[in-house]
């Protein structure tokens, strides 16, 4: 998929249908983003560290990055996804299940809304906690594969690939926000640090 270099890369040429919608006229019927863009505008706007990777190495070096600008190499992680302990075992986390002593929270997630930037998340990432009971600061490992259009759509997923047992505690991760960072938008709400990311797998 080469949208993304399309995005962050050079601008096409000015053709019609690269026309900004506030810019196209009175009749002119509004472009619809392809979703992957529409989530990177919306995710970036709530507040999301995006970090694109063509393959797994690119990955690391990325997840290398963010523990090195955090100071998180020989800080306690969140971890029960197994895969991710396999994935990143060059690493030697120091995982934990005690959220208390946790620094950050490293997990993958459902899918990822494009409608609103928001992540999909349920018990097979989070078991039985509450967004707010988990470390501030997260890490998220996701696929272009787990792109859809709304919320609606992901929970369709969601019970496709559950038959035997749907998980449970399906939420939400929207406000991507450290506390200090807060405004009236997020009050109430569970805001987390994140870091996301997204592997190219399309």
């Amino acid at each position: 998929m080469s949208l993304f270099r399309k995005f962050f890369g050079k601008k096409s040429d000015q053709t019609e249908e690269n026309i900004p919608n506030h810019e196209r006229g009175k009749y002119m019927p509004e472009v619809k983003l392809p979703v992957d863009e529409r989530f990177t505008i919306n995710f970036k706007r709530n507040g999301g560290k995006f970090l694109y990777c063509e393959n797994l190495e690119e990955v690391k070096e990325s997840f290398n990055s963010i523990l090195e600008e955090n100071n998180w190499h020989n800080d306690k992680v969140f971890l029960i996804d197994q895969r991710l302990t396999e994935l990143f075992k060059d690493f030697n986390l120091n995982s934990s299940t005690k959220l208390s002593e946790s620094a950050y929270f490293l997990s993958t997630c459902e899918y990822l809304i494009s409608d609103d930037g928001s992540l999909l998340i349920s018990s097979n990432q989070i078991a039985e906690k509450k967004l707010i009971e988990l470390p501030d600061h997260f890490i998220i490992y996701a696929t272009t594969s787990q792109f859809v259009e709304t919320i609606g759509e992901g929970l369709k997923g969601i019970k496709a690939k559950s038959k035997t047992k749907i998980p449970t505690n399906i939420t939400t991760i929207k406000h991507f926000k450290t506390a200090d960072d807060k405004d009236f938008l997020t009050y109430g709400s569970s805001s987390k640090n994140l870091y996301l990311l997204l592997l190219e797998d399309l």
